[in-house]
């Protein structure tokens, strides 16, 4: 039997304003611009369901990471010119939100770090005290659009 999936590419947000967006993920979140176009073309209109799409689309990657064949997972922002956009509400309790889980070796310096940089957290970090991540640690962040974002710092194993 063929495999059906062979790898994840990307994640992609739609967001509000891709300028301060991308600042925010290379400015404080430490991740490089990899490719950025303007999409206003046929088979973009095709694939994406608006006849009349036309979008900016910026992939993103974590500094320092590699990307080997379709299996290098890469961050993609979209703003859409057209059709117009409208704010959903993407709370992480509703059915269909999403969030991104960007790894840290400190996640105490991180948080205190991004706290002063202006962003705003659902809590500070929390002891994972049960499970496979049991001595780790995490907290949910908001990007400028309200995205939740996860720092997840693993345990260490001995």
């Amino acid at each position: 039997m063929n495999r059906l999936i062979i790898g994840h590419w990307h994640t992609a947000f739609t967001v509000s304003d891709i300028e301060k967006s991308v600042k925010f993920y290379t400015e404080l979140l430490n991740f490089e611009v990899v490719h950025r176009q303007r999409q206003s073309n046929e088979y973009t209109r095709k694939f994406v369901g608006y006849e009349d799409a036309d979008l900016e689309a910026v992939m993103l990657k974590i500094k320092g990471d590699t990307l080997v064949g379709v299996s290098g997972h890469l961050l993609e922002l979209n703003q859409y010119y057209s059709p117009s956009s409208e704010k959903i509400d993407i709370q992480t309790k509703n059915i269909g939100a999403a969030h991104l889980a960007l790894v840290t070796d400190d996640i105490h310096n991180t948080y205190e770090f991004l706290k002063a940089n202006g962003v705003t957290f659902r809590s500070s970090p929390v002891s994972i005290q049960e499970g496979r991540n049991k001595g780790g640690y995490t907290c949910y962040f908001l990007d400028p659009d309200n995205i939740t974002l996860e720092l997840f710092q693993p345990p260490i194993h001995k």
